[in-house]
């Protein structure tokens, strides 16, 4: 293999590396949390189960229960992000814009569990759209194919590497 190759991959990786050294860690640490968040109740609240798999509840009645929680600060539908039905749980979780969750039983509108919800905010941080919309184009994905690059140059370091050591071996074992 051509020594310039070589070189020039070790100042690619080197230069490439410090490029994308903060986005690839914010990507690693929120990738490990997310790997986890099943099992920590502080990134993602446990889902609990309800009375009956049969769901009762109008929106009406979801909505008033979480128009009645001060920490979710819903006043309209327009403050609730997203309703997770699960019939099979008998809940229904509602979580607010604010990513503040509630369970509440869906026959009885009994709540269940209050708790912050973490992992879209982790997710986000993830994706790179946590510090603007473009970063996820213009930051992160470009990060992730200067990454690509990083293992390339990284895989011709080793296959030189390997290939030099194994060549100098050859040669010592054919002087004794």
């Amino acid at each position: 293999m051509h020594p310039k190759l070589r070189q020039w991959s070790r100042k690619i990786h080197l230069w490439f590396a410090l490029l994308i050294i903060v986005p690839s860690l914010v990507v690693i640490g929120t990738g490990i949390l997310l790997q986890v968040k099943k099992q920590s109740d502080w990134i993602q609240p446990p889902t609990l189960t309800g009375m009956s798999q049969v769901p009762r509840l109008a929106f009406s009645e979801i909505l008033e229960v979480a128009q009645g929680i001060p920490q979710l600060e819903v006043q309209t539908w327009a403050d609730i992000d997203r309703l997770d039905i699960r019939p099979g749980k008998g809940i229904v979780k509602i979580q607010a814009k604010n990513h503040w969750e509630v369970q509440i039983d869906a026959a009885n509108k009994t709540v269940l569990h209050v708790a912050f919800r973490r992992s879209d905010i982790i997710e986000s941080l993830h994706d790179g759209s946590w510090f603007a919309d473009a970063a996820k184009l213009w930051v992160f994905l470009p990060a992730g194919i200067i990454l690509f690059f990083i293992w390339c140059t990284g895989g011709i370091l080793l296959y030189t590497t390997l290939k030099s050591k194994l060549k100098k071996s050859t040669a010592r074992d054919a002087r004794r």
